[in-house]
């Protein structure tokens, strides 16, 4: 008997590539796009565009496909979330917060209830089952590597996701497409954050929430006011354009207080940093590594994994890393390796000193 597998389409090369290769290993597939926007959106995920390919591939492969509403959970559990970081002074990444509440959540869970065994995307991760439970790993082409936004899949997660791309490089899976006559083969990727028009976010927040354009001063390390700020919304640690400041070195913004509605800036080497704290942390084993591990911590995507050791705190972490890294800025994901294996991570947040 075939097993049931709902595929995550959205439209681009990779879900469509996923959906080939779960029919040519004999799986049963049908393909569910998530409708997370109102329907006049022009961003390249969300647009009435993506559903007509999300369609056509469907179709080109003669299986099912469901388009599912999620705007009123997208917005409280990703769009809300991403407004209020903002206006604390933090630098959110929405990705990991759609990954854990829509794409392996409210996804799974309408394929699940319709009787599907599986969900699956086309991620760029590898999921490996054992004697002592699942492992998530990192994609084989490290470009496209997708593991990082996903530190906060669990075990049962695990247990009915596949990641059909995680061996693949990202010009094979286009090849696939286009050996298969898919509309979506040389399709671009999407560089922008779905329910942001152009990437930007200030104009984003400008118009969401009003009460971000709150002013107030710039100052240095020491307390120096040096200028003012439209708003510490708009700013982000190791930021150094657009401060409106002077000053006969280079200043770079160092941390944002919204208590004082300040930012502070600084020169380089004040925003390198050895030692980051972490909250609402995950391990994908459902239990610690660990009270003190070695391994390597990435923070942010575009990034290799830095030698570090990881201090487990009940819901926290420390992390030291080896080396000085750049621009640890509260609000991101710190996630921690060993070797291809993603042990978990968390929120960075600002030093509890």
């Amino acid at each position: 008997m075939s097993r049931t597998v709902a595929v995550g389409l959205s439209g681009g090369v990779d879900s469509s590539t996923a959906a080939v290769l779960l029919l040519e290993q004999g799986y049963e597939v049908v393909g569910v796009t998530m409708r997370h926007l109102p329907g006049d959106s022009t961003n390249s995920c969300c647009s009435l565009e993506a559903i007509v390919d999300a369609r056509k591939v469907a179709k080109k492969l003669g299986i099912a496909h469901y388009l599912v509403d999620v705007e009123a959970p997208f917005y409280e559990r990703v769009m809300a979330p991403f407004e209020a970081a903002y206006l604390m002074g933090r630098t959110p990444n929405p990705c990991a917060l759609c990954n854990r509440h829509i794409k392996f959540g409210a996804m799974w869970d309408w394929a699940h209830s319709r009787g599907a065994e599986f969900l699956a995307t086309g991620h760029y991760a590898r999921i490996l089952p054992g004697g002592d439970g699942y492992r998530l790993l990192r994609g084989h082409d490290r470009q496209k590597d997708q593991s990082y936004l996903m530190y906060t899949l669990g075990q049962n997660d695990l247990a009915h996701l596949l990641f059909p791309l995680g061996h693949l490089t990202k010009a094979e899976s286009r090849a696939i497409a286009a050996d298969h006559g898919l509309v979506t083969a040389a399709k671009a990727d999407s560089q922008e954050l779905c329910f942001v028009p152009r990437n930007d976010y200030a104009a984003y927040l400008r118009e969401h929430r009003p009460e971000a354009e709150k002013p107030g001063d710039v100052v240095d390390t020491g307390g120096h006011v040096l200028g003012r700020h439209r708003g510490i919304a708009f700013y982000t640690v190791g930021q150094r354009r657009g401060l409106g400041i002077s000053a006969p070195a280079p200043q770079y913004v160092v941390r944002l207080d919204p208590e004082r509605n300040q930012v502070v800036v600084g020169p380089h080497e004040a925003v390198e940093v050895r030692e980051v704290w972490v909250d609402d942390v995950n391990y994908i084993a459902g239990r610690e590594p660990g009270r003190d591990v070695g391994g390597a911590v990435k923070i942010r995507y575009n990034m290799e994994p830095q030698p570090a050791r990881w201090m487990a705190l009940g819901q926290g972490a420390r992390v030291r890393f080896e080396d000085a890294q750049w621009a640890a800025s509260p609000g991101q994901v710190a996630v921690l390796y060993q070797g291809e294996v993603l042990l978990g991570g968390g929120r960075i947040h600002p030093p509890t000193n």
